[in-house]
Order: C-alpha cells, then structure tokens, then sequence
C-alpha cells in the first residue's frame, strides 16, 4: 500500500496532551532509559564528536609561572566517536465503525495514541536494558563482580557491601565517583526486605523500618551514599506473538548497575551513556504525534515517532553486578 506523504500527515499535539507530563507518565510505567542514559540534543541526524579520553580528564599539569613568562597550556586530545539517529515510532488505526460503537464509553484516537507511545517507549527501554545490563561489554573483575549472596536473601544478602565494592571499582577504574544504582522494581523490593539494609537505616537515625513501605528511596539514597536510586519496572511480553502472554521485567533481574549518569547537557560530561536526539525532522523525545487518512480501511492512523539513538560513551564510569 502506498504510504501518503509527509504533507497529508497532520501534528496533532492534543493527542499528546495526555502524555505531556513525560517524566511522571515515564516514572509510572517504570520505564527508565532516559534516567540512566539523559537525552542530549544534537544538531543533525549523524555526526562525529570527540570523547576525552579518562586519562588525560584526571592529568596533573604544571600551573606555575615565571615572571615575564606564559601560562602551561594544556593540550587536550579526543577519542573520535560517532553517533546515528534512527527514526522510530508505531503507529494505531482508529476505524471509523470501530470509533463510533465505542464512543460512548472512551475516546478511540487517545486509547491509539497511548498505545502507540507505549509501543514506542517500551521498545526503547528494551535497548537501554540491552546496553546497560550487558555482561559481553562489562566483562573482567574491574567491570563485573558475580555477589556471594543474592539479595532476595534477606538475612544473608550483603547489598550494601556488594554496591559500596562497585563504587571503588567505578572510582580505581575512572577516578571519578559513581552517582547512581539501576536495578529492577523486584530487586529494590528485596532491598527493603534485607537486614543489612533496614539496619544501618536504624543505626544511623534515618527512621526505623518495621515494614517494606517505611524504606524510601531518599532514605536507600542515603544508605549507598548515592545521588540516584533507579527503579526500572517496566515490563514486556516474553512470549512469541499469538501465545499466551508471558509477562517479564525489560530489566534482567539478576543484574544491577553501579554507574555514573549524565547531570548536564555537556557532551564532555564523563557518564555512562547518553540518548542522542535530533528534532530538525520534527521529532520529540517523548515522541511526536501525527494522524493521516487511510482510506483504504476507512480509518485514521495514528502515529507517534522520535529520532533517537541510545549509546554507551564510557565503559569505566559502570560496574555490572551479577547475580543479584
């Protein structure tokens, strides 16, 4: 079938309006690649930018002048990289017939959309989750440790030491500080269960957890000595198509990330990872919606697309835990 071109599809930001508020409806679903890997905006859809090498961030230099003499000039150098966005976006028809039967009972060109933009986030998480919780790109001590007890174990789980071990390995790896541990919704569940965790909260006054719901995350914050907890929780079908639904976490469960996430726009901000976004064509990162005619199956097509492409920058600003 003949696609229609750009100029019949028409913006219908009202179809957004429902979304607007991306970082809550984000948070609600649990879905968290654009927590571990912050958007940077960039100016087109390919291009090539310069890494600073972890070396030459952390050289001591000679800062002393002489009189009548000039300032050491530094002499930065830059790991080549490259970035490509790809296009990406789902689409749902709202049938003329189908739109009229069910009027009365909820709005069909909203429900389209929001499935749409769920289809379309929840794939992205799918490849953040691949990047991140990836044994073949952390591999070795200094990038992986496998924890002697798992942390469902909540007598014998040692999380706090297991996470406070990573930080070191993050820092004697890149000299700079991790600020943030990813980890499924279960895992953080297993957290507010665990001895170690519940006691060092009581001992150091932060409260007194005589249940799950007392522990917080500002107070697990605390508790790792880190700037961000993040939960993912989304989940996805595991089955194949036509089967019984098979409901799975996007996020493996048995893995967590010890990390340092972006805080500015500064593409030389050492962090793990970032999401490229280019907008020239149009694109949102929390996704573009437009509709057009298909008068072929006499309905509306909703379409909701972003131009993005996720990547890890710096290998040494993560320590994987397995086996968690």
């Amino acid at each position: 079938m003949a696609a229609p071109s750009s100029s019949l599809a028409t913006l219908r930001p009202d179809l957004a309006a429902s979304f607007m508020q991306f970082d809550l409806e984000m948070d609600r679903r649990g879905f968290v690649s654009q927590a571990v890997l912050p958007v940077l905006e960039v100016a087109s859809q390919a291009g090539n930018f310069g890494r600073i090498p972890l070396a030459q961030l952390l050289q001591s230099r000679n800062v002393d002048r002489a009189p009548g003499g000039g300032y050491n000039r530094g002499n930065f150098t830059f790991d080549p990289m490259t970035y490509a966005c790809v296009e990406r976006g789902a689409e749902e028809p709202v049938d003329d017939r189908e739109a009229k039967m069910y009027a009365n009972y909820f709005d069909y060109e909203q429900v389209a959309s929001l499935r749409a933009f769920d289809a379309m986030l929840r794939a992205q998480e799918v490849r953040v989750a691949a990047l991140i919780f990836n044994t073949t790109t952390w591999t070795g001590a200094s990038l992986t440790t496998a924890v002697s007890n798992a942390w469902s174990d909540a007598t014998n789980g040692t999380p706090i030491t297991d996470v406070e071990a990573a930080v070191r390995k993050v820092y004697d790896n890149s000299g700079l500080w991790p600020n943030a541990l990813v980890l499924t919704k279960k895992k953080f569940r297993d957290l507010r269960l665990s001895t170690q965790v519940k006691t060092l909260i009581a001992s150091t006054g932060a409260g007194t957890p005589t249940k799950a719901r007392d522990i917080t995350i500002e107070m697990l914050k605390a508790v790792f000595d880190l700037d961000h907890i993040i939960v993912a929780g989304g989940t996805k079908n595991s089955a194949t198509e036509g089967q019984t639904a098979t409901p799975a976490l996007v996020w493996t469960n048995t893995n967590a990330m010890v990390c340092r996430v972006a805080e500015t726009n500064d593409v030389q901000e050492p962090c793990i990872g970032r999401t490229f976004h280019w907008a020239d064509d149009g694109s949102e990162v929390g996704g573009t919606v437009e509709t057009y005619r298909d008068e072929g199956v006499r309905s509306d097509i909703v379409r909701v697309r972003h131009d993005v492409q996720e990547q890890v920058l710096y290998t040494q600003m993560g320590h994987l835990l397995t086996a968690v």
